[in-house]
């Protein structure tokens, strides 16, 4: 052993910062024990809505509890543009909550907060410095904010933030104020009932709560662009279904299991979803033996608009979705759009339409779609691609090419036989 000295060290170093650390937290947690914590989302875009911000309000709520139903029974209300969740049983994982929480469309902002008593200023100060102290002792420098929203209480903001602030300092070593550029933020929030101390406050998901502007039909594909865009619209409060086309023996069981897996990672912020899996070889086929090659791709995409249109329409929904951006592959020119935009009978969204690649894939990060959007497997678009697909088709060409052959058996028989399958959000 007394080879090696400069080995041993670290070692023991190491060993005895573990032991200081979990006495602390033992320390530290035992001090803490009957604290309550709340979660606090802070309304957005719904704030500014008029008489029937109540409306918004109610859809939110509705979509968080069924967000957060399997994690046990939390109690929610709404006051001064701030959705309060509290738990309301012993042992409910608030990380997981707070993790959920936060992909539910509607607020800007979420945090963490304990809850203590307004009208003890000594114990608000004393629960402050306690539920902040494991950040703080981490700190060199620090502030305090606070926000009367009652407005009756008898202390003003700047003097709660001074005599909060000397207790920190007083009770942590080595902390100075920097009210400019500080490493950690305690925040005081006096409102109606209690007071609420929190560190700062993380983004939220933001938009509007699902379900608040209508329902629309989903175009999947197994690409990078169409996950993202239904997520767009989500958070523009639209609701979701999903409608995807496979064409066996040409493409394989794994490539439709890849876009299901899709459908489930939107379900954290999009909610339930339908998933629709319509059999499309029949059509392709058809398309291959009796249209003009360098229609192919442009004939097939009327046809699968229809097809996505009849079952919409069926199902009550208003419009669809895709996720075509200009210019990205021969199908999405100007002229294509056009051709396809022909045989539409409801409003087309195309939340992408005007973002490049880059900008798309940083959202599908986000969403944590990408990694499986990339995965090679084939996927009905690219079987029979054209060798030199047409990038300015003329719409009275490519419908007279598309009439030249009855496509109406094959799409009722499309239609007849496409598959349901509920995406549920993960539990």
């Amino acid at each position: 052993m007394t080879k090696f000295p400069n080995m041993l060290l670290p070692n023991k170093l190491l060993y005895a910062i573990i032991k200081v650390y979990f006495a602390y937290e033992r320390k530290y947690y035992k001090s803490m024990e009957n604290i309550k914590e709340v979660i606090l989302l802070k309304e957005g875009e719904i704030a500014l809505k008029g008489l029937n911000r109540r409306t918004f309000e109610e859809a939110f709520i509705k979509n968080l509890r069924h967000r957060l139903k399997p994690l046990g029974k939390f109690d929610y209300r709404s006051s001064q543009s701030m959705i309060y969740i509290e738990p309301m049983e012993d042992g409910i994982d608030l990380d997981e909550a707070f993790s959920r929480a936060s992909k539910v469309f509607g607020a800007n902002a979420i945090c963490r907060a304990l809850i203590t008593d307004k009208e003890d200023f000594d114990k608000l100060c004393a629960d402050a410095i306690e539920y902040c102290r494991p950040e703080l002792e981490l700190a060199r420098t620090f502030k305090v904010e606070a926000k009367r929203s009652d407005k009756h209480y008898p202390m003003k903001s700047p003097e709660i933030c001074r005599e909060l602030g000397g207790r920190i300092m007083d009770a942590i070593d080595g902390l100075s104020v920097d009210v400019h550029n500080p490493q950690v933020t305690v925040n005081i929030e006096i409102r109606d009932h209690n007071a609420y101390v929190h560190t700062g406050n993380k983004p939220a998901a933001g938009g509007i709560p699902v379900g608040t502007s209508g329902r629309a039909m989903l175009m999947l594909s197994g690409g990078i662009d169409s996950p993202v865009a239904g997520y767009m619209m989500a958070k523009r409060g639209v609701k979701i279904s999903a409608i995807h086309y496979v064409s066996p023996p040409y493409t394989s069981e794994r490539a439709r299991l890849k876009v299901e897996r899709l459908c489930e990672k939107l379900t954290p912020w999009c909610g339930d979803i339908d998933f629709y899996c319509v059999p499309f070889t029949k059509i392709q086929e058809a398309i291959r033996d009796n249209c003009p090659e360098e229609l192919f791709t442009i004939i097939m995409r009327r046809l699968m608009i229809e097809i996505a249109q009849r079952i919409a329409e069926e199902k009550g929904l208003q419009a669809m979705i895709t996720g075509e951006s200009v210019g990205q592959v021969a199908s999405q020119t100007m002229g294509a759009i056009c051709c396809t935009d022909a045989v539409c009978r409801m409003p087309m969204f195309r939340p992408v339409i005007g973002m490049d690649k880059s900008e798309i894939t940083i959202i599908a990060r986000k969403i944590d779609t990408f990694d499986i959007s990339i995965e090679p497997y084939e996927d009905c678009c690219t079987v029979f691609t054209p060798k030199h697909p047409k990038t300015k088709p003329i719409p009275a060409e490519v419908a007279a090419a598309q009439e030249a052959f009855d496509f109406e058996p094959l799409i009722a028989e499309a239609v007849a036989n496409t598959e349901l399958k509920q995406m549920k959000i993960d539990v």
